[in-house]
């Protein structure tokens, strides 16, 4: 069996105990950017669509460019990462992701701020890739590794809450352009400092994975598959738009994986396929991230267009549950991942988030917060059990000469799982809110029945990764 990161052959050396937590700060400042870019722009898009002159289906783009370019570019950002060095594609990274948010704050035309978007994305891609390398190298205590992925998914939780509060001030207060200016002075306070603490590797070296034709077919694949899912709601499920491209994505990943097994310097190595914990974490994650960004999103559009709640009133409705998520993340999963095991901790987690969404699957169309909402929003909770949990069984086979790979391959099934829950269940409520309107039922019943029905398959996508956690999973020892 492949030795774990608990016991690295040729791990960097280790670094003095100041220097690791000072570069947990730097991981999850450019972690904390990353997030709040992708929930920031959501608020600010009419403003965007208005001084811009976007159509309604171009504006779409300056989300879709970004998830494309980050979702199809992660994997092998992850493997470059441990062939180059991760601490030199880290840098790259967020340099890129910079400067291209200073392009997209100074955008003038659609097309610039499309480019500038595809340019944060890459750059994104090239950082957050390597993160979880990095700090699995840099904390190989069991105990230290627990709290230190606490503090990272707490950053993940700040930056999904502040990001919708924030793009709702900074937009209405200064203007759009501040929603992009604000990760100018956070992208070069992240990079001066990891220059400073970030631990020098110098990779593998191209010539232990330097396989041109597997990144080409890797990366259009994922590319071509996220594109084709974010589409879906435009197109729908059975157009031959959506078949046909989604037949190439498969055949494009096929044809990788093949090409993998037979390479002789594979870009992915098959043998990080065959950790039953790496494989079945990530499946776990498709599907509770399938369900739980949905639900961000769907709960969000039930209470302003069902209950008027303005966009402010809903962050800060939603507020909660991200305090929740952080707080249990941040002081409690780390001790209890230690006692209990990932895989235990897991389980309750999943229990508490699908016990939200069976809340929410009989929501009335009078919801009143305390006794209909506020309930919810502290099950969500268990997605502070589940997120460190997952991060910690996702790396727990890699190797320290693949830990980059293995990270981007945990964040791109973690794009994957966004893309196609809000497309399917998206797709889905219109479906129903299409039925009942058709049926004379007034708008916001009709609404209400289709976040219900939403609400009921990601209840059901919950369960599913519960009896996959299970199965696949297996207890790691101390």
């Amino acid at each position: 069996m492949s030795p774990s990161l608990d016991t690295p052959l040729d791990a960097p050396p280790a670094q003095p105990r100041a220097n690791r937590w000072s570069a947990l700060v730097v991981l999850s400042a450019a972690m904390l950017m990353t997030i709040l870019d992708g929930s920031i722009v959501t608020v600010a898009m009419p403003a965007i669509q208005r001084d811009l002159g976007f159509s309604p289906a171009g504006l779409s783009w300056t989300v879709n460019a970004y998830l494309i370019a980050f979702g199809g570019l992660l994997l092998l950002a992850g493997r470059l990462g441990d062939l180059i060095g991760r601490k030199a594609m880290f840098l790259a990274g967020n340099a890129v992701f910079t400067a291209a948010s200073l392009l997209a704050g100074a955008a003038t035309s659609p097309g610039l701020l499309i480019t500038a978007r595809f340019l944060q994305g890459a750059g994104s891609a090239m950082a957050s890739a390597v993160v979880l390398g990095i700090l699995v190298t840099l904390f190989t205590d069991p105990a230290e590794r627990a709290k230190a992925i606490g503090v990272f998914s707490f950053t993940g939780a700040a930056g999904a809450s502040i990001g919708q509060v924030l793009g709702g001030v900074l937009t209405d207060a200064l203007s759009w352009h501040w929603i992009f200016f604000i990760n100018l002075p956070i992208g070069v306070a992240t990079v001066l400092l990891a220059i400073r603490v970030l631990p020098a590797d110098r990779g593998a070296g191209l010539s232990a994975g330097a396989d041109v034709l597997g990144a080409a077919l890797v990366t259009s694949g994922l590319m071509l598959g996220i594109y084709t899912v974010v589409k879906v709601e435009q197109y729908g499920w059975t157009a031959t738009h959506t078949l046909g491209l989604g037949a190439l994505s498969v055949a494009l990943l096929a044809a990788f994986t093949v090409r993998q097994a037979k390479a002789r310097t594979p870009l992915m190595p098959l043998r990080i396929l065959r950790s039953r914990n790496v494989v079945g974490a990530n499946l776990v994650q498709v599907l509770t991230l399938s369900a739980m960004f949905a639900f961000q999103i769907i709960v969000a559009l039930y209470m302003q267009e069902v209950l008027a709640y303005s966009a402010l009133a809903t962050g800060l409705a939603m507020l909660p549950a991200a305090v929740a998520i952080g707080g249990v993340s941040l002081f409690v999963s780390a001790r209890l991942n230690t006692r209990f095991g990932e895989r235990a901790v897991l389980l309750v987690g999943l229990a508490l988030l699908a016990g939200a969404m069976v809340k929410l699957s009989v929501v009335p169309v009078q919801a009143d917060y305390a006794t209909d909402l506020l309930p919810v929003m502290l099950l969500i909770a268990g997605g502070g059990l589940v997120l460190p949990a997952l991060a910690s069984l996702g790396m727990s086979d890699a190797r320290p000469d693949d830990a980059g790979l293995v990270s981007g391959l945990f964040n791109a099934t973690q794009q994957v799982g966004m893309a196609v829950g809000v497309a399917v269940l998206s797709t889905l409520a219109a479906a129903r809110t299409g039925e009942e309107l058709a049926a004379g039922v007034a708008e916001p019943a009709a609404l209400t029945a289709g976040y219900r029905v939403a609400f009921t398959v990601a209840a059901a996508l919950l369960a599913a990764a519960f009896a996959t956690s299970l199965v696949v999973l297996r207890k790691r020892s101390a």
